[in-house]
């Protein structure tokens, strides 16, 4: 019962403070009082929930949240549900990986249904570690015979001078967040297996010019820090029998200033091309802390009143240069004038 109703009773707490409900455990029964809406509501709620817990799944805090979020914004339960049930792979520890929001079910499907697909969204909406569970899943289940995993060596905003060591250690920062996702769903000594026989590469984005990869499931990681023809050089890579998911944010552009993202650029470029898709996720499906989807969304507000701002202050500028040209068109005016009337009282 602590599975479903979390440790100390952390989940029915969520569920008593979203709903207008109380919930009492006795016996293995759990009994809920309460107006009948919601009592139906959260009784349905505590149904999936305990058939996740029977099939050997596991339930967070975070996917009470968003269980309860869903389901106060509209969505069915069953619908809401499915996040906790659809299991993509099975880490080496036992926990499964489930798509827990709509908008991931959405990223799940497309990868499903197409060759390449973009994944766009803010961070902690699971765009990378879910294109790595999906990479591990098609592997596992022999409908790819190897793994590309490919970052940018781009630093964020930031100047970390000369590293020290060869050439991979070098460039093994920039990389380290592939190496996490890789070791927490396959393992270490399975991972570093697979990297040895070379049925796992994980390179930077630079290495890939030259080489084709077929029957491979290839993941570009933080593509908003690509050129433009650093994305057409990944994407003309594709093999036979290969797949592709790009992801990254949009908003966290690490470039120089004045070059254009190839991920900003390449959604005019691709956009209606079958086989491809395109899916944009948002702050509601956020699942780390609380507090990164508010961190995301004061962000967005921010960003959106500098725009506002900036907006404001060219208008100003340009009307400010309108009326002194508007000045000196009439100063002008008034000068050829005085000048045509001079020659007319000296031809007099």
């Amino acid at each position: 019962m602590a599975l479903v109703l979390g440790v100390k009773d952390e989940h029915r707490r969520l569920l008593e403070s979203a709903f207008d409900v109380s919930i009492i455990a006795r016996d293995n029964v759990i009994h809920i009082h309460g107006k009948q809406p919601d009592v139906e509501v959260v009784a349905e709620l505590l149904r999936h929930m305990v058939a996740v817990v029977e099939s050997g799944g596991s339930i967070s805090q975070s996917d009470i949240r968003y269980l309860i979020r869903s389901v106060l914004s509209g969505e069915r339960v069953e619908e809401a549900a499915h996040g906790l049930t659809d299991c993509i792979v099975i880490t080496e520890r036992g926990q499964r990986v489930v798509p827990k929001t709509k908008g991931q079910r959405e990223y799940v499907e497309a990868v499903q249904k197409n060759d390449l697909v973009f994944a766009i969204g803010p961070a902690g909406t699971g765009k990378t570690y879910l294109a790595m569970a999906m990479a591990v899943a098609a592997l596992q289940r022999r409908q790819v015979s190897r793994l590309v995993l490919a970052r940018p060596a781009v630093e964020a905003g930031e100047r970390l001078g000369y590293l020290p060591g060869n050439i991979e250690e070098k460039v093994d920062p920039y990389l380290r967040p592939l190496y996490d996702a890789l070791y927490d769903i396959l393992g270490m000594q399975k991972c570093q297996r697979y990297l040895e026989r070379r049925i796992i590469e994980v390179i930077p984005l630079a290495y890939m010019r030259g080489r084709t990869f077929n029957d491979s499931f290839i993941v570009l990681d933080e593509a908003q820090n690509t050129t433009v023809l650093q994305m057409k050089m990944f994407l003309t890579r594709m093999g036979y029998g290969s797949k592709a998911v790009v992801t990254g944010d949009i908003t966290q552009v690490d470039l120089p200033q004045g070059v254009r993202s190839g991920l900003v650029t390449i959604q005019e470029i691709l956009r209606g091309i079958p086989g491809v898709a395109f899916v944009y996720l948002t702050e509601r499906d956020v699942i780390r802390h609380p507090l990164v989807q508010s961190v995301v969304l004061a962000f967005e507000a921010w960003e959106q009143a500098e725009r506002l701002q900036r907006r404001g202050s060219d208008r100003e500028t340009i009307s400010k240069r309108s009326e002194e040209q508007a000045r000196r068109q009439g100063s002008g005016d008034e000068e050829v004038l005085q000048g045509r009337s001079e020659v007319k009282d000296g031809g007099g």
